[in-house]
């Protein structure tokens, strides 16, 4: 729960070793932050990041929790694991995903599969174990990185893209839902960023940085918005994007 001067006590990041994750909830960390848990798949990466960007003087209580990102029957479980170590949960951030991006598709059709159980049916899973675990509190602030990939998908990154889509759409109607209980959910759409999961990749226009989207994201964390662009002129273009016939649309030299 929130102490009296309104900060979160209690910070999960499902993704622990994202680099944009990471990043949120390094700088989500201030006077009166207890605990974070890091979820992730890889404990000792995590543990090896965290000990760099802390050091040993934080205050913050650290915890671990290992899971599979593809695993959706495992995702209750661990929401009721964190649950039970650190107690109610004031923010939670997710950002985990595969991009998939070296794969041909065409030519592995099965390897989309493994895409969209991470991007979509797991998470999907995931916040609605979450969403549950905040109407029963009574409140909460759910942050999902979605990405602007999804707002109109191109065949470059069309299994991606399409999961994004799919992920964010539903995250945006169980938003609805958890207001009516004192909990809410915002969707982080960030452009192209520069982070180990997009290394070598031809950067896109407004191409921006893990840094430059925490800062936003922590902003409208502590906000009540349920979309955040990042950056902003992302929204305006892809509201023009939209209107597009497709012949236009698939004439853009955006990849």
């Amino acid at each position: 729960m929130k102490n009296g001067l309104g900060v979160p006590q209690n910070i999960v990041l499902f993704g622990g070793t994202s680099d944009i994750g990471c990043e949120i909830v390094r700088q989500m960390i201030q006077p009166g932050v207890a605990n974070i848990v890091l979820v992730s798949r890889d404990i000792e990466s995590a543990e090896t990041r965290w000990s760099n960007l802390l050091g040993d003087d934080s205050q913050v209580n650290i915890h671990h929790v290992r899971f599979d990102g593809a695993d959706a029957s495992s995702m209750v479980e661990v929401v009721n694991e964190i649950v039970d170590e650190v107690g109610d949960l004031d923010v939670v951030v997710v950002a985990h995903a595969l991009l998939g991006s070296e794969v041909d598709f065409l030519k592995d059709p099965v390897a989309a599969a493994s895409v969209a159980s991470v991007n979509y049916g797991a998470t999907m899973v995931l916040l609605l174990a979450l969403g549950e675990r905040m109407k029963q509190q009574g409140y909460g602030r759910l942050c999902l990185l979605s990405s602007v990939a999804g707002m109109r998908v191109r065949w470059s990154n069309a299994v991606y893209g399409s999961t994004k889509a799919g992920i964010d759409g539903f995250a945006l109607a169980l938003d609805g839902e958890l207001r009516r209980h004192g909990a809410s959910l915002l969707v982080v759409r960030p452009g192209f960023v520069s982070t180990k999961m997009t290394a070598g990749m031809k950067k896109a226009p407004l191409s921006t940085t893990a840094e430059a989207v925490a800062s936003a994201t922590v902003k409208a964390i502590r906000g009540n918005g349920t979309v955040l662009w990042t950056p902003a002129a992302l929204r305006f273009i892809f509201g023009l994007f939209r209107l597009l016939p497709e012949t236009l649309w698939l004439r853009l030299p955006l990849g």
